[in-house]
């Protein structure tokens, strides 16, 4: 089979399509999928030139979110049979099993039956940036309905989703855009209110928009100065989540004054600290966002295609940013 292998740490370059030997089931309850696409996320630049999070894990085949079809099934397996069609985050974190290939295996808890009205290119873009959003959202913020939130980078992939899953619960949904065309992209799924954050500072805005109280939840994609920036527009009780670190010099008095919830996001521990029952719980999310997108009130925005001989011209442009949604690598 054909693969994008990544032998050392470097720039886009050092990513190239490649033949090696097909991986064939290792465990009983193990998926062996014959991918017809490969989203490409943030995390897989960062590992390409920081380095794999497995130990001995070059060559590795990057790419954790997939889309594709089962060819075998393990022994042990109960919910696929071979020629399903299937979407999940899996593997990309080192080593051989990653999604920027033509074949790969995953274990059936993570995985869940592609929705119909979805195109692999969708459902490939799909898995990490819904398990990341729901997690923050629900499971770290306990976001409910009529509630407000503050979603930074809303016309992300993190943050698109985010605005629709927030806004199918019946939350009121700010966000921060750095565009005009952004602002029309985030209004046409539901967002409530947009922020041109170069224009406008988004605290004052938050504030005026909740006649000084604050957001109930802010939900920071962005990193250590939106982060700290945020504090301020979170009201008294109020969760502050990031996906980042926010470094060492956060001045937390603010947030103590304001009793604030401080949660982190990372959807990769289960995977990297084999946490099988955490894998399970996203693989149960995938099934809840695919009743979602069945209802139509969930979409996934895919920026671009590009064929899997070119994942380092995806990388490029992932890391030039300013993308609506995603970029996806088809097989």
């Amino acid at each position: 089979m054909k693969a994008v292998l990544m032998p050392e740490t470097g720039g886009p370059e050092v990513l190239s399509l490649q033949e090696v030997t097909a991986p064939e089931l290792q465990a009983p309850h193990q998926l062996k999928i014959a991918l017809k696409a490969a989203g490409v996320n943030p995390v897989d630049t960062k590992l390409r030139s920081r380095g794999v999070f497995l130990p001995n894990g070059l060559p590795a085949v990057l790419g954790c979110d997939g889309a594709g079809v089962v060819l075998e099934i393990g022994k042990d397996v109960q919910r696929f049979k071979p020629g399903d069609e299937v979407w999940f985050c899996s593997g990309g974190l080192g080593g051989p099993l990653g999604n920027y290939a033509q074949i790969t295996l995953v274990d059936e808890a993570a995985c869940c039956l592609k929705p119909s009205t979805l195109s692999f290119e969708q459902a490939a873009a799909g898995p990490l940036v819904l398990i990341t959003a729901w997690e923050a959202l629900f499971d770290r913020a306990r976001l409910s309905e009529g509630q407000t939130v503050l979603v930074h980078a809303g016309a992300g992939g993190v943050g698109h989703v985010a605005i629709q899953l927030a806004k199918s619960i019946g939350a009121r949904v700010l966000t921060t855009v750095s565009s005009p065309d952004k602002v029309r992209f985030v209004k046409a799924l539901g967002v409530d209110e947009a922020i041109l954050y170069p224009e406008i500072d988004f605290v004052t805005a938050v504030n005026d928009l909740t006649k000084g109280r604050g957001a109930d939840v802010v939900f920071d994609t962005v990193g250590p100065e939106v982060f700290k920036q945020s504090i301020p527009a979170v009201a008294h009780y109020g969760d502050l989540v990031t996906l980042l670190d926010p470094g060492l010099d956060v001045n937390w008095k603010e947030a103590r004054n304001r009793n604030l919830r401080i949660a982190f996001t990372l959807m990769l521990t289960p995977m990297l600290r084999e946490l099988p029952e955490a894998r399970a719980h996203h693989g149960a999310i995938l099934q809840r966002c695919a009743e979602l997108v069945a209802a139509g009130r969930l979409r996934i925005e895919v920026a671009r295609s590009l064929p899997l001989a070119q994942a380092a011209e995806a990388h490029r442009l992932i890391e030039a940013g300013h993308t609506l949604g995603k970029l996806v690598l088809t097989h």
